[in-house]
């Protein structure tokens, strides 16, 4: 979607790295984390940014402004490194017009239709900014908040961002304490562990929303990439992309990603679903055993020889191609974020799930606690 779909507090594995050009020729950092400055907001506030390396010379980098990934720089097939994930050099570029690069998604990924639920006999109304809906949390959502940053002294190189987001922001009910641990892991994996609490009734939804081009962020289209959805089914949407609750199968559809297939491969295909969303910007129904991690898809580039994997606890996953990327927007290094020049993978419940019970709820109660991970996972094929 052109914002970015959610998650419930999750965690996540990703391999990222800090901005800057980094081949394999250059003098690897020692691994650790790095705090920089990387701007100031408006008020005068110091944002930070901070980079994780690993021994393997993989860096990511995050700022606490909005919890976001600004850059994940993994090797190609021959060794050379390149940062595969949309962005912009400094803070200036998130405070202005962006589709949620890299950012925490919440208190509610993707759409809730209408701005409206009830909960515990209450009906809560929500910010609109997504035509008749309200999109990835509401106009202030996480990504648009300063999180409080701290280093974790621990095998791995990791940050810890907490956030209270207060009873009554952007509608919701309840004081709600978040935390995200992004970890930057040896086997060049960023895990992200998302953790709630509340003292009120409420729903929870949180993802990560970074944009990848596995050939290099600015680099073409992501057409000719190849993708895989463990999925059997998905949930299709109306015109304004909130689901139908209906459960559909994807055999025989272009949402079958079973099998590894070109994005582009059927992306233009005369379909109703495609239409509304101008291209992928669905969710997938998971195929899950158990509530530990399971793949949830396998993105590779036969250029670069890169390969993501995507692991959750997550029940579903939405996939959206950049169809709202239109060359506005110069990102890192000047370069042109064309149309459909990187793809998105949100780990997340489903949807408007407090509107449909018969999705996987989404509702966090006092005393529970809300824990998901998802994992990124780079590596290289031949």
């Amino acid at each position: 979607m052109p914002s970015g779909r959610g998650l419930l507090f999750c965690s996540m594995v990703l391999m990222v790295g800090t901005a800057g050009a980094f081949g394999a020729s250059a003098k690897q950092p020692a691994p650790g984390i790095k705090r920089s400055v990387f701007g100031k907001m408006k008020d005068g506030q110091t944002i930070d940014l901070y980079t994780l390396t690993n021994r393997n010379g993989m860096r990511v980098s995050i700022t606490n402004y909005g919890g976001r990934v600004v850059s994940v720089f993994v090797p190609d097939r021959n060794g050379k490194f390149d940062d595969v994930v949309l962005g912009f050099d400094d803070l200036q570029g998130y405070l202005g017009n962006n589709p949620f690069f890299g950012a925490i998604i919440g208190r509610y990924a993707n759409r809730i239709a209408h701005g409206r639920f009830t909960l515990d006999g209450v009906t809560y109304k929500l910010p609109i900014n997504d035509g008749p809906n309200s999109l990835h949390g509401g106009t202030q959502g996480f990504d648009k908040r300063v999180w409080k940053a701290r280093e974790l002294s621990q095998d791995h190189p990791a940050l810890e961002l907490t956030y209270l987001s207060k009873d009554g922001e952007e509608g919701y009910p309840g004081n709600l304490s978040a935390k995200v641990v992004y970890t930057l892991e040896e086997d060049n994996a960023i895990r992200i562990d998302y953790t709630a609490t509340t003292d009120k009734g409420t729903v929870v939804n949180l993802t990560n929303h970074s944009y990848f081009n596995l050939a290099g962020q600015g680099n073409g289209n992501i057409l000719k990439q190849i993708m895989m959805i463990n999925a059997d089914r998905f949930t299709p949407i109306d015109a304004t992309l909130i689901p139908t609750g209906k459960l559909e199968s994807v055999q025989g559809t272009p949402f079958d990603f079973r099998k590894p297939t070109a994005i582009g491969a059927r992306i233009n295909e005369n379909n109703e679903q495609l239409k509304f969303a101008r291209g992928y910007d669905d969710n997938w129904v998971l195929n899950r055993h158990g509530s530990g991690l399971s793949l949830a898809a396998r993105a590779s580039d036969p250029e670069s020889g890169r390969v993501l994997e995507v692991l959750t606890t997550q029940p579903g996953i939405q996939f959206y191609t950049g169809n709202f990327l239109d060359g506005t927007i110069h990102g890192k290094g000047g370069k042109v974020y064309g149309y459909r020049s990187a793809f998105c993978l949100e780990t997340q419940h489903f949807p408007d799930s407090p509107n449909h019970p018969n999705f996987p709820s989404t509702e966090l109660k006092p005393g529970q606690e809300y824990h998901q991970v998802t994992v990124f996972k780079f590596s290289t094929e031949k």
